[in-house]
This record gives structure tokens, C-alpha cells and sequence, in this order.
């Protein structure tokens, strides 16, 4: 078990480690010293805050741990932001919409205090690659638009990456020595399975240029080996962008993109907002006082961080992800795809200022022109606006090392104590066929794509029935789940909505089913606490919704076996529901019941008397017209056709048993997304009705047409060529054969029967063809046929 030391209240040498910190941005902060059971390095618990019982999974100790700020009840809250260079995927949406729902129960739910950052990275070497492929792209179409040309080009593209992949695979082939530890083979693993997923894009971009190469189109070979081709032209010509406003335009693009998403997602927007361009000066001095300690140098006109003299100096590294050594990939992913040149002292050491080469973005600074390190960026921000010290660090999994571990190294350098953030929050991965979802791999959906399918709080649903520091898939399954949980909400806020609208003081008050009422009322109670308990274990989402739904569940059955359920308790339930609701970020308005809509509900009381009217109105007729029989079918239609014109107004009518119909208000888009799927369902339903009805209809004329050809029976045998020569008897059957021998016994007997079934047959088609022209009646038929396939067309 964890061990717990006395308080220290200064930063203080203990056995040659740096202590925590003495103040942050509030004043005076105090800790108390923990060994965390996992191994990792002492962790210093705040004690000058608030606790209020929530408890979170820090990634500091691996362990649940009380949740406590470093001053009073103030949270000080950094988020990684996005690196601005394309679309915001689903796997993005993972990480933001989470933190937003874990932000939205720490201050709306705990009500603390809190002061939320993000960061806009907008310059880094994604960026970099990017708008510059982008721009040379641009360029070569802007110069040649000879066919001949653009497919050389691509060729020579293909087979550059072709040479590239082969080349990676033989390298992937090779097996680990049997020494090799856990991490590394599964690392492997999953290098393979990438690689392979690539290899397939590759074999469907290749399959796409060589039929593009078919045609005449330039375009088409570009726009088929775009990717490959941006890869060759930034190999030979991207040392020639150096104009910086190629970078930022691409980047604000980007940025733009980036909050139409968030606010498409219903994610609140950050406190505070910085963007790494804004921050270059801060950048240099904050780097200057960690060389000033001794603790970093200069090489070639980039600076590194000094692992070994950090350590000396009594820091830890690696603190999130301790007790390994740094693998290659790991070294090349904390330099980025465009690594500085300069000299190492230690190979874990790592870039805080990297020398620009061509084709990159330049600042001046005291050791040449260069640009930042893509560590430092998020350690100056959010030191700048939440000071020396942190309450609560979040971003992806996929951060904690090298990324998160290196800004924790810088910062702590240049503060010269030992915790920079109290708290550290990782996201689990969003993965979609066993891999992480990535740009990289292609196998993401954007979130715009996303939102195509799916609306906002079924997108919002999904993650809130995962645990947040979790893996998830993105699959069907999660994502019926959560449209079935969602759909099972808005049928029950709209069924307390049903109730509540006859006036309470038109109906007997106090608990008129007592027992049940007071049975549902002790659930409402136990949903309560369980929610709240959930919420203190580690935001645990999943356990609160779970424990709604079957409070939800229960009052459904009270309200199906109740003649005349109570608008008090049932109002009671839906309010409290509807207030959790908003704290996770799934109601939109001010309605005290229910999701609301987006807009506002101003004139929901004159839209419900009108749809009152309107639904008994609709009622009256429907029940006139089923009184009166088959001849009121148009009445009947033209009520399904008031209903089907409601849901662009936001409006719905549902039909029930009895006779009776109720009302409802809801979002126009999900009434809309409802009606076009009851649509695309009815289409499909009568496609395949009609399909059947045609089926049976040839079915039924290739019988008959069998019959007209066979003839009358006492003729059939006469008209069937199997039967030329033959003698036949007075009666039309077969007598002897060509070859004069005697039609066998055997073949006698089944002519009889051959012939009765014509028979009966051929009166079956003399009855349906009116005894008239057979042949008319078959052409009819066929042409009726074509007709119905014309008309399913």
C-alpha cells in the first residue's frame, strides 16, 4: 500500500529529490507526500483545497485518488488542443467531447470553481508537411495540365511509395530476439497491423490511378494518387516554401474548422485560448532560464533538454510512464517527422528549439533562426495562464509519453520543483476495426461525416456509456446502443409531457396509487444516490446513466398499469433526470423537462394549443372515417398526410390503441431523421410487397403460358413434338410408337394423369381469360406486369 509522509508546505531537498512547489497562482499551495503502489515517482497530494468526495484516476499514480485543488475550491484546468492541419475526426472527438463532460460535472455538478485553458497548436511539423504538400500540389496543377505529364508524375509517385512499403514490410518481418519484453512485442504487433492497413490503402490508390490512367483527365490521375504524389514533390521541392503565410493560412483554415465542430458537438467553450504563434518570445525566455540551470544546451542552433543533468539536479523522468527505456519510435515520435540536426548528449534528450532547415517556418532567437520544440508549447501557455502549478492536466492516452512526460520534465526544470500538475486526465482511444483511429491510417470518420448520421447528443450518448479512460470502439453496437438509450429518454420526457398537460387542479392531488407511487419515489431516491456515487468514483458516466435508464424503466411500467398517473411524481422524476441531463452537456434551452430544442422554446405553449386542436381535431376525423367503412380511405389519408407535414415544425403525432392520439414537441431535425427512416422503411416495406405481388404474377403466367402452349387436353399430346409419329387412340392419348412398338403400360398411366392435370389447368385459364382469347389474357397480364415494374422503379 501507498505510504504517506508528513505535510510540506516548501519546496525543500528530501533525500535528494526537488520538492513540490510552494505557490501557485492563487497563493500559498500544501501537499503531502505519497509513494503511489504502481512504482511511479512520489507523488505530492494537495491538502489546501476543497474535497467534496470525488475521486479520479490520476495518471501520476496510476491509482484513484481524492480529488483535491491546490487552493481553496479554484481548479486550474489545461486541455490539450488540436494540432490545426486537417479535419477533426471522431478519434478527436473522443478526447473533447470527454473532457467536456468531465469539465461540465467538475464545475456545474461539484461546483468548483474552475478555470479552463486550451492551446491551438498552429505551428508543428504536421502542419509544416501539410499546408506545404498542399501548396506544391496546388502549384503543379497550376502548371501542367498536359495528361501525358500529370501520369508520369504519378507513376513515378506509386512507385516511390511502393519502394517505401516494401521497404518497411522487410523490416517488419523480422521477429523480436526471446528476450524481447511484453511492450515491445506488442508494439511490434501493432506496427504489422498498421502496415498492413496501409499496404491495402496503397492497393486501392494504385487500383485508382491505373484506372484513372485509362481516361484523359489530368485531374482524375491527380485526385487518384494525390497523396503519393504531394509525398514526391515535398521530397523535391519542399525546401522552396518559405513564405510563413502558407503555414498560418493553412492553420487558421484548420482552427476555424476546429470550434464549427466543437460547437456542432455542444462543447463548451475554453476560459482561455492560446495559439503557439502568439507565444514565440515567451517560448525563447522560458527556455533560456532552464539552459541558465544547467539544464539544457545548445547544438547546431537547437537546444535540448539535458535527461541526465535533470535527473542529477533530483528530478524524475519518466514519471507517466516510468521504468522503461525509450524505444526508437518513441525518440523519433517526441522529435516529430522534421527532427532537428543537432547533436545529442543522451539519445532521450529532446528538442526544446529546434533549428528551422529550408522549407520550414523561421523566428530569430539567441541560437539562430529556429522554431519551438513541440513539447514546450503547452508548458509556456499554460504556465503563462495557470501559473507555476496545475490542478488538472488532460489529453489522450497516446500523449502520456513522449508528450506529456517531456512537458513535465521542461516545466519542472524551469520552476525548479517537483510537480507541475497535481492531476493528470488521459482519454482512452476511439478505435474502429481493433486500431486507433488516425489520420495517418485513413480509417477515420470526420466529425462532420459523423454528424451526418448522427445527432449531437447520440454522438455525446455514445461516450457517456464508456468509461472515459477506457478504450472504446466505434461500432454499430456502440453506436445503436446509445440511439436505443437516447430514443428510450426522449419517449419518457414526452410521456411526462403527455401527462402534465391536463391542469392539476382538474385532477384528484396527493398519491392516489400510493403503494407504486411511493415504491417509484424510493427508486427516484436510490437513482439519486447511485448517481452521485458514480459521479465521485472517477466520473463514472456509464453507472449513472444505467441506474436513469432503470428509473426510466420502472416509471414506464407505473405509468402503462396506472389509469391516471401523478403529474407531481411523474414531473418529479422527469426534472430530476433533465437536471443531470444538462450538467452532461445533453440539453439544449432552459425547458425544466426534457432534451429541448436548439433555438430556444418561446412559443412552445401556443405550438402545444395548436397541436392540441389539431390532434382531436385529426382524432374525430380518423374514428368518422374507420365508422363509415372503405369508402372513407381518402379521409384517412389526408390525416396521415396533416401528420407527415408536422415534424419540419417540430411537431409529431403519434396514434395510439382505442382510437386516440397524443402530441409531442421535440427538435424538427430528429422529428425529420424519424419521418424520412418511417419513410425509407414504408418504401422499403412496399418494395418488397410489390416485388412478391409481381413474383406472384409471373409465377402465375409462366404456369398458364405452360398451359395455352400445351393446348386443349384432348389435344396435347397430339401438339407436343416428343410425340411425332406416334398413333394415338380416339381419346387423344398415345398408342403406339414411332418405331410401332405399344406405348408401355407404365407411360399409358401417366399419360391419364398428365392429362387430368391439364385438364383441371385448363379450365382454371378458360375461367380467368372470361372464356374469351386466351392469348389477349396472357399478353394482358404480361403487359400488367411490366407495368407494376415500371411503377417500382
Amino acid at each position: 500500500k501507498a505510504t504517506v509522509s508528513v505535510l510540506y508546505c516548501i519546496p525543500l531537498n528530501m533525500s535528494g529529490k526537488v520538492a513540490a512547489p510552494a505557490t501557485g497562482k492563487y497563493g500559498e499551495v500544501k501537499f503531502e507526500a505519497k509513494e503511489p503502489a504502481s512504482g511511479q515517482p512520489k507523488w505530492y497530494k494537495p491538502t489546501t483545497g476543497i474535497d467534496k468526495g470525488l475521486k479520479v484516476m490520476n495518471t501520476l499514480t496510476n491509482e484513484l485518488e481524492a480529488f483535491v485543488p491546490g487552493k481553496d475550491n479554484k481548479v486550474l484546468w489545461y486541455t490539450c488542443g488540436p494540432t490545426v492541419y486537417d479535419a477533426c475526426h471522431m478519434g478527436h472527438a473522443r478526447a473533447y467531447l470527454t473532457f467536456d463532460i468531465l469539465r461540465r460535472i467538475t464545475e456545474d455538478y461539484f461546483k468548483y470553481d474552475l478555470l479552463y485553458h486550451v492551446n491551438i497548436t498552429d505551428i508543428d511539423d504536421k502542419i509544416i508537411m501539410r499546408s506545404r504538400v498542399n501548396h506544391l500540389i496546388d502549384e503543379y496543377i497550376a502548371e501542367n495540365n498536359d495528361f501525358k505529364t500529370v501520369s508520369e508524375k504519378v507513376k513515378q509517385a506509386m512507385e516511390k511509395k511502393s519502394a517505401s512499403l516494401k521497404a518497411k514490410g522487410e523490416v517488419l518481418q523480422h521477429d523480436l530476439p526471446s528476450s524481447a519484453i511484453k511492450r515491445e512485442v506488442v508494439a511490434l504487433k501493432e506496427q504489422r497491423e498498421v502496415h498492413a492497413l496501409k499496404m491495402n490503402h496503397f492497393k486501392e490508390a494504385s487500383a485508382n490511378v491505373e484506372e484513372a490512367l485509362k481516361g484523359t483527365d489530368p485531374m482524375a490521375v491527380i485526385n487518384a494518387g494525390r497523396a503519393e504524389l504531394g509525398e514526391l514533390l515535398d521530397a523535391e521541392k519542399g525546401a522552396s516554401v518559405t513564405d510563413h503565410s502558407v503555414f498560418l493560412k493553412h492553420a487558421k483554415k484548420y482552427e476555424k474548422e476546429y470550434f464549427e465542430d466543437m460547437a456542432s458537438l455542444g462543447i463548451k467553450e475554453p476560459d482561455v485560448l492560446t495559439r503557439v504563434t502568439e507565444y514565440v518570445p515567451q517560448i525563447k525566455d522560458f527556455i533560456q532560464k532552464i539552459i541558465d540551470k544547467g539544464l539544457a544546451y545548445e547544438s547546431k542552433g537547437s537546444v535540448y533538454l539535458s535527461i541526465d543533468a535533470f535527473k542529477e539536479a533530483g528530478h524524475d523522468y519518466r514519471k507517466l510512464v516510468p521504468g522503461v527505456d525509450t524505444t526508437a519510435e518513441e525518440m523519433a515520435e517526441g522529435e516529430g517527422a522534421l527532427a532537428a540536426e543537432g547533436e545529442k548528449k543522451n539519445p532521450n534528450d529532446f528538442a526544446l528549439w529546434k533549428s528551422s532547415k529550408v522549407g520550414e517556418p523561421e523566428w530569430d532567437s539567441q541560437w539562430g533562426k529556429g522554431r519551438p520544440g513541440w513539447h514546450i508549447e503547452c508548458s509556456v501557455v499554460a504556465s503563462d495562464i495557470l501559473g507555476p502549478v496545475m490542478d488538472v492536466h488532460a489529453g489522450g492516452c497516446d500523449l502520456r509519453f513522449p508528450h506529456h512526460d517531456n512537458e513535465l520534465a521542461q516545466s519542472e526544470a524551469h520552476f525548479g520543483h517537483g510537480q507541475w500538475v497535481n492531476y493528470f486526465f488521459h482519454a482512452g482511444h476511439l478505435k474502429i476495426k481493433g486500431l486507433k483511429m488516425s489520420k495517418s491510417l485513413k480509417n477515420f470518420v470526420t466529425i462532420r461525416q459523423a454528424l451526418e448520421t448522427f445527432t449531437a447528443r447520440e454522438i455525446r450518448m455514445m461516450f457517456l456509456l464508456q468509461p472515459w479512460n477506457k478504450e472504446m470502439n466505434f461500432s454499430d453496437q456502440t453506436v445503436d446502443d446509445a440511439k436505443s438509450k437516447e430514443k428510450t429518454f426522449r419517449e419518457f420526457f414526452h410521456k411526462v409531457s403527455e401527462i402534465s398537460r391536463t391542469p392539476w387542479d382538474q385532477l384528484p392531488v396527493g398519491l392516489q396509487n400510493k403503494e407504486k407511487e411511493n415504491e417509484l419515489l424510493e427508486l427516484l431516491f436510490k437513482t439519486q444516490e447511485t448517481v452521485h456515487n458514480s459521479f465521485c468514483n472517477n466520473f463514472n458516466t456509464p453507472a449513472a446513466i444505467i441506474a436513469m435508464v432503470d428509473m426510466v424503466g420502472a416509471f414506464n411500467k407505473y405509468a402503462y398499469e396506472t389509469e391516471n398517473p401523478s403529474v407531481h411524481v411523474s414531473k418529479k422524476i422527469a426534472t430530476y433526470i433533465t437536471s443531470i441531463f444538462r450538467i452532461l452537456g445533453l440539453v439544449v434551452g432552459n425547458d425544466e423537462i426534457g432534451f429541448g430544442q436548439e433555438g430556444g422554446s418561446s412559443n412552445k405553449d401556443e405550438a402545444g394549443k395548436f397541436l392540441e386542436v389539431l390532434t382531436n381535431f385529426r382524432t374525430e376525423i380518423r374514428n368518422i372515417a374507420r365508422a363509415k367503412g372503405s369508402d372513407m380511405k381518402s379521409i384517412l389519408e389526408a390525416c396521415d398526410a396533416i401528420r407527415d407535414v408536422l415534424p419540419p415544425l417540430g411537431g409529431k403525432i403519434n396514434d395510439l390503441d382505442g382510437g386516440k392520439s397524443s402530441w409531442q414537441l421535440d427538435d424538427p431535425a430528429i422529428l425529420m431523421k424519424e419521418l424520412n427512416e418511417r419513410k425509407t422503411r414504408e418504401a422499403e416495406a412496399a418494395a418488397k410487397k410489390l416485388k412478391a405481388l409481381i413474383d406472384k404474377k409471373q409465377k402465375e403466367l409462366d404456369k398458364l403460358t405452360d398451359v395455352f402452349k400445351k393446348g386443349h387436353p384432348d389435344k396435347m399430346f397430339l401438339n407436343d413434338a416428343q410425340y411425332k409419329g406416334f398413333t394415338f387412340d380416339d381419346e387423344g392419348f398415345p398408342q403406339k410408337q414411332a418405331n410401332g412398338e405399344d406405348v408401355t403400360k407404365s407411360a399409358s398411366k401417366n399419360h391419364k394423369k398428365y392429362k387430368t392435370v391439364q385438364e383441371k389447368a385448363w379450365k382454371d385459364l378458360t375461367t380467368k381469360s372470361g372464356g374469351g382469347d386466351m392469348k389477349a389474357f396472357l399478353d394482358g397480364l404480361a403487359a400488367e406486369i411490366d407495368s407494376l415494374k415500371a411503377g417500382g422503379k
